[in-house]
């Protein structure tokens, strides 16, 4: 397979900033090209690199990033047709070749209090997702328990890397272990993230039993998957929608294990926001994986829901 360990991922990324700032992003140490987790690129000033201990500028020679730098971005980033990306550029992000996912702020068009577009673009998010083999040890035989995977939610706030350890769970599922035997995973890949598919291939791991439908709603995917796959588990990132909710709810009535990811700092704030706590009402998910970031690293804690 086509895996890019954490330095490559890195130029792979650089590769995607406007041709003056490239220079300056190769430059950066081996140590930190590995540790890097985003590209910032705010108009008016330098673009940064955002490491574990905070942002650090990059030595531009004074270079500002203005806002000719970002148009020509999002142009190589849609292929010279921002039109074909409208539905992702409207909700604030574009998909990279190689799986990278951009936020895009700048000027919300409107049409009947619904964002259609962003126009004047003002700053630009590359995330660099990348593999970490062996981070979903612990939570997966934490989940794992009498040889069956409960339906489960990883919680952190944006940017803890619920898609890494996603990913790195799906493996373990897919590939099992000396006690623990392999399991057929389907995975819904709505935003190219997760196993980053190239022609046909993953660049990333999940595992030698795993089925990746990518670029489809999970609403819609969900059933393609139950009919297609016959999988044991689906995985999915990023529950957002009310149609997500009952796909993964007919999902598990049909005996099928879910693994999902949501934006949520902890159990409260998940039975805080209305969709969220009618996810929980309906009883489908039985236990949360909480990422938290701590002085000696991120944390994993499994708990019942």
């Amino acid at each position: 397979m086509g895996m890019r360990d954490g330095t490559e991922r890195y130029i792979e990324a650089a590769e995607l900033l406007p041709f003056r700032w490239q220079r300056a992003a190769k430059a950066l140490p081996a140590e930190q090209k590995g540790l890097a987790e985003e590209f910032r690129l705010r108009a008016g000033h330098p673009v940064t690199v955002l490491l574990p201990e905070g942002e650090l500028p990059l030595d531009g020679g004074g270079l500002r990033v203005t806002a000719g730098d970002l148009e020509q971005m999002c142009d190589r980033l849609t292929g010279y047709s921002r039109y074909a990306a409208t539905e992702t550029l409207r909700q604030g992000y574009l998909t990279a070749e190689g799986g990278f996912r951009v936020g895009v702020c700048g000027t919300a068009v409107m049409d009947g209090g619904v964002i259609t577009n962003l126009r004047s673009i003002s700053s630009m998010t590359v995330r660099l997702n990348r593999q970490r083999i062996g981070i979903g040890e612990q939570v997966y035989r934490q989940l794992y328990t009498e040889k069956r995977l409960p339906n489960a939610l990883i919680l952190s706030p944006p940017g803890l890397g619920k898609t890494t350890l996603l990913r790195d769970v799906i493996r373990l599922l897919s590939d099992g272990t000396e006690d623990l035997t392999p399991r057929r995973v389907a995975v819904v890949d709505e935003r190219g993230e997760i196993a980053v598919m190239q022609q046909g291939e993953a660049q990333m791991d999940v595992g030698r039993h795993t089925d990746v439908l990518d670029g489809c709603p999970k609403a819609v995917a969900i059933p393609i998957l139950l009919r297609s796959c016959n999988p044991q588990i689906i995985a999915v990132d990023e529950i957002t929608a009310r149609e997500d909710l009952a796909a993964m709810a007919a999902a598990a009535n049909c005996g099928v294990a879910m693994l999902a990811t949501i934006h949520a700092a902890d159990q409260e704030e998940l039975r805080s926001r209305p969709l969220f706590r009618e996810l929980l009402e309906q009883g489908v998910f039985q236990k949360t994986v909480t990422i938290r970031r701590q002085p000696e690293g991120r944390t994993y804690t499994v708990e019942e829901l």
